[in-house]
């Protein structure tokens, strides 16, 4: 029967609820193999799929696991999830911002597998910081202090995990039917009514095509209205890295500054952009409000109060948050303007460094990485410091052109 499935796929026709869990909670259970599954995905990755397939598929995904309550909390849960990009600290940022506003977050997010570390990777660059929490600790502190970043537990749909970690690794991750599906599944058994998805766009991104980007988009927003949740999505750059930083302890000095209203640019802006939908979201007001609100709790030291209440509840110890590594430079060999900071390419210097993982057991150096001390549009003469590289590790050699693009 599964053959007959793959080759209805494989020639565009559209699949039945019955047969895609026959497929997919087979594999779930261990009665279908990485190739069989891989063939399917690799058809559908041809020839698309239709929405209800869509939609049948994330209830699949749901279903296979837990779903949270967060019915406990008096007002609506609004969450956020980014599609992944080079530098991105924008949910320490976020967070803090939107919970000092009185929405409150209550989010699972996961490490990273890749080039740089994911959410996780970044708190738990923070000394003593805990984020396995159980279901009552989560409960307590949403309603104590209104933030909560825990790790996603392994009863939440464990089926979009493991087709996740096969699509990984056989080619087929570009696919947006897919990428939708795996989104919205996890964010709708997380127990949130509203949400905000920043889908980044570019080279540096999942998806690089446009037009990939805007289906993704239309995709993520017909999946909340037939689940019947609030959903905004958000399409952000990434063909350069986000901020000065890209690795874990130093995004989290460089979201502290954001959050102690030290610095200004593309980072900040983002930031207000993500957190200003949600505080509408949430609180139902104008964005015009909810921007104010939001500028008011950094202006005011709101938010920042809020990020250190949030990690000593969960056991953190910012003042021994330290950079311990070796620096080297990167330095100009020529005159010039900076036209581009590739993300792709620094993605990959952070991985070099120690700051990123290929296997999900893999070691994490929190304090490796780059700081970028030069940025698009300046002005460079040779041996100006154009970056800080971070490591415990010998340092490779760099091919410096693909990282910057100086003309």
């Amino acid at each position: 029967m599964i053959l007959d499935i793959i080759t209805k796929k494989r020639y565009g026709q559209v699949l039945t609820k019955e047969e895609l869990a026959y497929i997919f909670n087979g594999y779930l259970q261990g009665e279908k193999t990485d190739y069989q599954i891989n063939a399917f995905l690799k058809a559908i990755c041809i020839q698309d799929m239709g929405d209800q397939e869509i939609f049948d598929l994330v209830d699949i995904f749901i279903k296979s696991g837990e779903v949270i309550d967060l019915s406990f909390l008096p007002v609506p849960v609004v969450d956020k999830h980014s599609t992944g990009g080079v530098g991105d600290k924008t949910t320490l940022i976020i967070g803090a911002i939107v919970a000092s506003c009185g929405v409150p977050i209550v989010k699972m997010s996961g490490r990273g597998l890749g080039y740089t570390g994911g959410t996780i990777d970044k708190l738990l660059s923070i000394p003593g910081f805990q984020v396995d929490l159980s279901s009552e600790e989560v409960k307590q502190q949403a309603k104590q202090v209104g933030l909560v970043i825990t790790s996603q537990t392994a009863s939440l749909t464990p089926l979009d995990k493991k087709v996740y970690a096969l699509r990984d690794v056989s080619g087929t991750t570009s696919s947006v039917a897919l990428i939708a599906s795996s989104i919205m599944s996890k964010k709708i058994a997380g127990g949130a009514e509203k949400m905000v998805i920043d889908v980044k766009s570019g080279e540096g991104a999942l998806l690089e095509d446009p037009k990939d980007v805007n289906r993704l988009c239309e995709l993520i927003e017909k999946i909340g209205s037939y689940y019947h949740k609030e959903v905004r999505t958000v399409v952000s750059s990434m063909d350069h890295p986000l901020g000065q930083t890209v690795g874990n302890a130093l995004e989290v000095l460089e979201a502290i500054r954001v959050l102690k209203n030290e610095e200004q640019g593309e980072l900040l802006e983002t930031c207000l952009t993500l957190a200003t939908n949600m505080i509408a979201m949430g609180k139902s007001i104008s964005n015009e409000e909810a921007r104010q609100l939001a500028l008011n709790s950094l202006q005011t030291g709101a938010a920042w109060q809020k990020f250190q209440e949030f990690v000593k509840a969960q056991h953190g110890n910012l003042e021994q948050l330290r950079i311990q590594a070796q620096k080297y430079y990167i330095k100009a060999t020529k005159a010039g303007t900076i036209r581009a900071i590739h993300a792709l390419a620094a993605a990959k210097v952070a991985y070099i460094l120690g700051a990123g993982r290929k296997e999900k057991d893999d070691p994490i150096d929190p304090s490796a990485g780059i700081v970028f001390e030069k940025k698009i549009g300046d002005k460079i003469e040779p041996g100006m410091i154009l970056a800080t590289l971070y490591t415990n590790r010998p340092l490779p050699a760099l091919d410096v052109e693909h990282l910057f693009e100086i003309a």
